[in-house]
């Protein structure tokens, strides 16, 4: 904005400049013109009385009183042809002038000058010659003033116009700035209404919208806590329940699986309680927390008859991510392929590093996804697609990204790319 503010008014400065300056500087050459031919004709006519009555041996003494005679560019052409003065040609000019005619005439190099008088001797001619150089006297100084003066014309106008481009983006490129870390997640950010009418109403209306957000979110963070609080009770139901439960082996697995429930319902709690501004954690070595979780689930594969295979690359692999956030995702998504395939599908674990990335590989041999029909709150079938949208967002906010296709063994193969953590 702020440029195109200093090429709009440099364009129009130059054009009202340009309209300006070429008439100004036609008309000091007019003018310039105008003076010197007016000067000659008043010498020739101050010689006048002098032709008239003085004798024709004084008429040298008055031509040397001119400043056209002593500058040797006024000449006296008497009745009887004698020339006082430089010598000039006879030619149509002198004719014409000798017909009694006063005029001026152009010839390469000036102007002549022609004053006919009449005497009782005949008629006398006075002929002064303007050169160019007086023509001109003056017009090349007052040019380079006009032009000067419109350079600085120019120059303001450009000022000015970047002093109010520089008042009315300064605000915008504030609101820019806040703007962007609101939406990194300090709510904390207001800007000062100012500049434009216009632009300040934005800034105002930016001030309403991140108080408007800040209450949002602490209404739902406050929501999430409560009611994962409120879980607390029937997992406390649920827990001496299992104690009751005869078989060890089993009373261990659900103690365990309600353990795990409260684990994940604190930290759901402990999440909602965190401000939006504090760092998500890490780096963490995802090689580590994949093979924990593998190991973990790997027993329930054994319990459904599913062929569990892994393939990692040793650690450590540091990701830009918390381990909770990062054992969640996968979570989330091995939970999938346990819930929405059948007992006996195949699954398949694979962590790889690729150049500066960590890619975390999940297939399975059900019956796949189609990635145009997964998202959040809908995945296509019985699930939600909330498992998905835990693992996008996981990699989305390390800086990765997630990607669903078709897996070799025939289900679906999900794609969960992290960069490499600094070190």
């Amino acid at each position: 904005m702020r440029r195109r503010l200093i090429v709009v008014a440099l364009a129009i400065s130059l054009m009202v400049t340009v309209a300006f300056l070429v008439p100004l500087v036609v008309l000091v050459r007019t003018v310039a013109r105008d003076r010197a031919i007016s000067d000659a004709e008043r010498d020739a006519a101050g010689l006048t009385p002098a032709i008239a009555v003085a004798p024709e041996s004084l008429i040298p003494t008055a031509v040397a009183g001119t400043e056209a005679g002593r500058d040797n560019r006024l000449t006296v052409v008497l009745p009887s042809g004698r020339q006082i003065g430089p010598e000039i040609p006879r030619d149509d000019d002198l004719a014409l002038a000798e017909g009694g005619t006063s005029f001026s005439a152009s010839h390469p190099g000036g102007t002549a000058v022609f004053t006919a008088v009449t005497t009782p001797a005949g008629r006398t001619i006075v002929r002064v010659w303007v050169p160019d150089a007086l023509l001109h006297k003056g017009v090349n100084k007052a040019t380079i003033t006009l032009v000067g003066l419109g350079a600085l014309l120019v120059l303001g106008a450009v000022f000015v116009s970047d002093r109010l481009g520089a008042s009315m983006v300064r605000p915008v490129r504030r609101l820019s700035t806040a703007a962007a870390r609101l939406g990194e997640g300090d709510l904390t950010q207001r800007v000062e209404p100012e500049g434009p009418e216009e632009v300040a109403a934005v800034g105002q209306a930016f001030n309403v919208l991140a108080d408007r957000v800040g209450e949002l979110l602490a209404s739902e963070r406050e929501l999430v806590a409560d009611m994962s609080h409120g879980l607390r009770t029937p997992l406390t139901v649920l827990r001496f329940e299992a104690d009751a439960i005869p078989d060890p082996a089993t009373r261990e697995r659900v103690r365990a699986a309600v353990v795990d429930l409260e684990d994940a319902v604190t930290s759901l709690i402990a999440e909602a309680r965190r401000p939006i501004t504090d760092d998500a954690g890490g780096p963490s070595d995802l090689a580590a927390i994949v093979s924990d979780r593998v190991t973990f689930w790997s027993a329930l594969a054994d319990d459904q008859g599913r062929t569990l295979t892994s393939d990692l690359d040793a650690g450590p692999l540091p990701v830009p991510a918390s381990a909770r956030d990062l054992e969640a995702a996968l979570d989330a998504l091995l939970g999938n392929v346990f819930e929405h395939t059948p007992d006996e599908a195949a699954l398949a674990v694979a962590l790889r590093r690729n150049g500066a990335n960590v890619e975390l590989i999940v297939e399975d041999a059900g019956a796949g996804l189609d990635p145009a029909r997964v998202r959040r709150g809908r995945s296509g079938g019985r699930s939600s697609g909330l498992g998905l949208d835990i693992a996008r967002r996981t990699a989305e906010a390390a800086g990765g990204h997630l990607v669903i296709d078709r897996s070799a063994l025939g289900g679906a193969r999900i794609t969960s790319t992290f960069p490499v953590a600094s070190p």
